[in-house]
């Protein structure tokens, strides 16, 4: 297990926690999380020492902390330039009206999915990709 390299590739999660909050609209972000994916898989597959689906999975876990965690610390700024989320939010009926709670709930759901995506990629990379 690389921690290293997991705790490196996690500053795309902490960059882009950051970004969305301040620069980046919900309707750009669902296209750079892929190329940050691809990214991310290839170094994996270059420089972990095996178990690419594990490094994969626990980066996104990662980034799941950091987005999740900047998000509330930053919420008026976040929310103030995310209104379709916070619609969203107000539609679903667990935690109604608590948008907060909510994203408590919802960060690691999407940590878990993204993280089995991000391993899924991180495996096929290491199939394909060779060493140095």
């Amino acid at each position: 297990m690389n921690l290293k390299l997991i705790l490196s590739l996690s500053l795309f999660g902490l960059f882009m926690a950051f970004a969305t909050v301040y620069f980046i609209p919900s309707n750009v972000e669902y296209i750079l999380w892929p190329i940050i994916f691809i990214i991310c898989a290839y170094l994996i597959a270059k420089n972990a020492p095996g178990k690419y689906f594990l490094h994969g999975f626990l980066t996104s876990l990662v980034n799941c902390f950091w987005i999740t965690t900047v998000h509330l610390l930053l919420f008026s700024k976040y929310i103030s330039t995310h209104i379709a989320e916070l619609d969203m939010s107000n539609k679903m009926h667990i935690l109604h009206g608590h948008p907060r709670q909510q994203m408590l709930i919802i960060g690691p759901a999407i940590g878990i999915t993204s993280g089995i995506v991000l391993g899924l990629f991180s495996f096929i990379a290491g199939k394909l990709v060779k060493k140095a």
